[in-house]
């Protein structure tokens, strides 16, 4: 059964998109089959895994507003992953969702024909609109990557309102499968007190372990690869290796109980 997993927060740079390349590669690894969808107009995730977003014909887009048929859209990449991608033209998917009835089902209507996966991870746009909704709707589980910073925790509380409002309307059975924190720097007494204190002020879980900050995140891009091929022995590969092994436990054990 696929599980269908938004990586989702409005604030930028909290390194969602190379976690959502980084833990596709990494359950890749684990032998999972693995689609990337990039709902971001800025088409980072595509660049990301070596792919020119202006040399596509065709992207995620026209999926949605268009009708194209997912499968002649889907790339494969050399992380051994899948990528359904994006180009410039999202940017006009939320005024073209706008007026359609339905729109928060788009997305949830487009991967219904792709059942070959065991995975699919939605790199959700940094906001909260019509795409984000619609991931949200779509997906079985959201995982929120947050900076080990105390101002990164503004907004937390915005996007579980947003999903608090999906599971009264659109998608009852979303899970918050928790918080991924990112950019972590344990030599700071301020990033260790805010990793102990996310559980707690948000009442989530907290996926395991934090990901190291690292200037080997920021070369992997520019080689069109995520940190798993590029830095292979680094911390933070390593990091993303447990982060994937504990979402398969995650995915097997089902829910939570609370």
């Amino acid at each position: 059964m696929t599980i269908t997993l938004a990586v989702a927060n409005q604030k930028g740079g909290v390194a969602k998109t190379t976690s959502v390349a980084s833990i596709g590669a990494a359950l890749a690894e684990l032998g999972q089959k693995v689609l990337l969808v990039d709902l971001d107009p800025q088409a980072c995730l595509t660049f990301s895994l070596g792919i020119d977003p202006e040399d596509l014909e065709l992207s995620v887009h026209q999926v949605l507003t268009k009708g194209v048929d997912v499968e002649a859209v889907i790339l494969e990449t050399e992380d051994g992953v899948d990528l359904l991608p994006a180009t410039i033209d999202l940017a006009r998917a939320e005024a073209d969702l706008l007026t359609r009835t339905g729109r928060e089902h788009a997305i949830k209507a487009a991967l219904e024909g792709v059942v070959d996966y065991d995975w699919v991870l939605l790199d959700c746009p940094p906001s909260l609109g019509v795409l984000t909704v619609a991931a949200l709707t779509a997906a079985d589980g959201v995982l929120i990557p947050l900076q080990c910073e105390t101002l990164s925790h503004r907004g937390v509380g915005q996007l579980l309102d947003t999903v608090h409002d999906v599971r009264r309307f659109t998608n009852k059975g979303l899970e918050v499968w928790g918080v991924l924190p990112t950019l972590y720097d344990g030599r700071t007494t301020h990033a260790r007190m805010v990793l102990d204190t996310i559980a707690e002020t948000y009442d989530l879980d907290v996926i395991e372990p934090p990901i190291p900050k690292t200037i080997k995140f920021a070369e992997a891009p520019a080689a069109g690869r995520s940190i798993l091929a590029t830095a292979r022995s680094s911390k933070g590969a390593k990091a993303y290796r447990e982060v994937a092994a504990n979402l398969v436990a995650r995915g097997k054990a089902g829910p939570p109980i609370r």
